[in-house]
């Protein structure tokens, strides 16, 4: 095992350089080598003394390639973390950023050999930096070489900071947009993290606004891609896409309008709704079915548990099993099993009465929640303000009755 000796920081760059010479030009034999090797150094030193900062940091990563598939991982940490240390040289910020950059595309150009310590020698870098754009440009190459690599466990934790690092960064749109995107493609391919992915694909949509109508043509697959999401998970029921510009666009698109048109199903209509629509468009969800497994039985599962929600904040007082059964197409014993499931989904509050075969809701979980739901909301608050007012009001009077009935009871006693 080669081990790097610290003397000075000009000795210790062109101990690497030397090292990593020798080692590529091993096989060519003495006569040919040492020469190279000479000059390789020769040159190092001349950079250093010329203060040539870019054209060193280019001359050290020449033979990293060959390196990387000959010597052991705690070498090249240690060949890479010298190499990465001259970024901290150059006074211009913008110098300092093309090192970052080339340091890193090096780091990506062959993903497949030791992915993980790529990684890592990445995230080294990424600790050097001070500028916040560098950091953001290596963070994007760690994206991926993730993608490529499927080492998808080494950076699934740096996601839950993504808003910390957004304030670091101060991005752009344009890069907003391609980290979303970057982050919800890599977990698509992680198991169990549909959520978060469902997220950050909404996370890249938000990014889109009505009065960019030429930038949202580019949306519009990941449009399909976020309505395929939300109608296929089995516990999503909420979401503020209807309105959502990059998703609106689909409406008169010939090619998106029937999605855009399933999702409002989903969320403003019923089972039937989408039984019929199922029946006159069978072979679109078909092509859905083969692209991304949405199946037409776990679509009824979910508009069944929708409908009923439907019916909880439609229908006032009592709701009889005779109206969930006939709306939801079920048996009359299966009527208080979907009305359980419901309930165990945070979808209603409600009290099951057997004996009269009726239902009690109390509360229901809206499917969109956009200014009507506000305002829905606002104008409840306003009431029990004013409820609560009222019973205060009450308490004082209550009190001071209290207090004038003690006070003449005291004088009636003297």
């Amino acid at each position: 095992m080669t081990t790097v000796v610290p003397t000075s920081e000009e000795d210790l760059t062109l101990s690497v350089v030397r090292f990593t010479a020798q080692r590529s030009w091993a096989d060519a034999g003495p006569e040919v080598a040492e020469p190279q090797v000479n000059r390789l150094c020769v040159e190092t030193q001349e950079c250093i003394i010329e203060g040539r900062w870019l054209d060193l940091a280019s001359l050290m990563l020449t033979s990293t390639d060959l390196i990387f598939s000959k010597d052991s991982e705690k070498d090249l940490e240690c060949i890479f973390a010298i190499i990465c240390n001259i970024v901290k040289k150059p006074e211009s910020l913008d110098q300092a950023h093309e090192m970052v950059e080339l340091i890193s595309t090096k780091l990506c150009q062959q993903p497949s050999d030791k992915p993980a310590l790529r990684l890592k020698i990445l995230f080294n870098l990424y600790n050097l930096l001070e500028n916040p754009y560098s950091r953001f440009s290596v963070y994007m190459k760690a994206l991926n070489l993730v993608i490529n690599d499927k080492v998808a466990g080494h950076i699934l934790p740096s996601f839950k900071k993504i808003d910390s690092f957004l304030k670091e960064w101060n991005l752009g749109v344009k890069d907003q947009r391609e980290l979303f995107l970057k982050i919800s493609n890599i977990l698509k391919q992680t198991e169990g993290s549909a959520k978060e992915c469902f997220k950050f694909l909404i996370k890249y949509l938000e990014t889109f606004s009505s009065e960019d109508a030429n930038s949202m043509n580019e949306a519009k697959e990941e449009a399909l891609h976020a309505i395929i999401a939300f109608v296929k998970a089995p516990d999503m029921f909420q979401c503020g896409l209807l309105d959502m510009p990059a998703i609106v666009q689909l409406e008169k698109d010939a090619k998106y309008a029937l999605a855009y048109q399933l999702l409002k199903i989903f969320l403003t209509g019923r089972l039937d709704d989408y039984l019929n629509f199922q029946e006159a468009n069978s072979e679109l969800l078909e092509t859905y079915v083969n692209a991304a497994g949405l199946l037409h039985e776990d679509c009824v599962e979910k508009m069944r548990l929708l409908t009923l929600v439907d019916i909880g904040m439609t229908e006032t007082g009592q709701i009889p099993y005779s109206m969930i059964k006939d709306t939801l197409k079920i048996d009359d014993i299966e009527v208080e099993s979907w009305v359980v499931k419901a309930i165990s989904d945070k979808l209603l509050v409600c009290k099951i009465d057997q004996m009269n075969q009726v239902i009690i809701v109390s509360r229901c979980t809206e499917h969109i929640f956009g200014p009507n739901q506000w305002q829905l909301l606002r104008a409840k608050l306003a009431t029990w303000r004013g409820n609560i007012s009222g019973v205060i009001s009450t308490i004082h009077a209550n009190k001071i009755i209290e207090d004038s009935a003690q006070t003449m009871q005291g004088l009636a006693i003297r």
